[in-house]
């Protein structure tokens, strides 16, 4: 069963994205500019993998849940 309406409280390109292939859905999107989701590029990211560089650490406590969270973001299909 879908929703009828979902809270989008991410970034702004991300929520137009999931509203444009889920017109069936009212999204409540207050707009959440992030300027450094806008400094990440495929390069970036390819040259951060190819020198094992710009490590993320998440501390033992939120391991767990934010295993969880990203694991149920993943499991939503369109």
């Amino acid at each position: 069963r879908r929703p009828a309406q979902v809270v989008m409280i991410t970034e702004c390109a991300m929520a137009d994205n999931l509203a444009v292939r889920n017109p069936d859905v009212a999204f409540v999107k207050p707009c959440n500019l992030c300027p450094h989701m806008k400094r990440i590029s495929l390069g970036k990211i390819r040259r951060s993998l190819e020198t094992m560089t710009h490590e993320v650490t998440v501390p033992d406590d939120l391991i767990a849940p934010a295993r969880r969270a990203v694991e149920r973001m993943l499991a939503v299909r369109p």
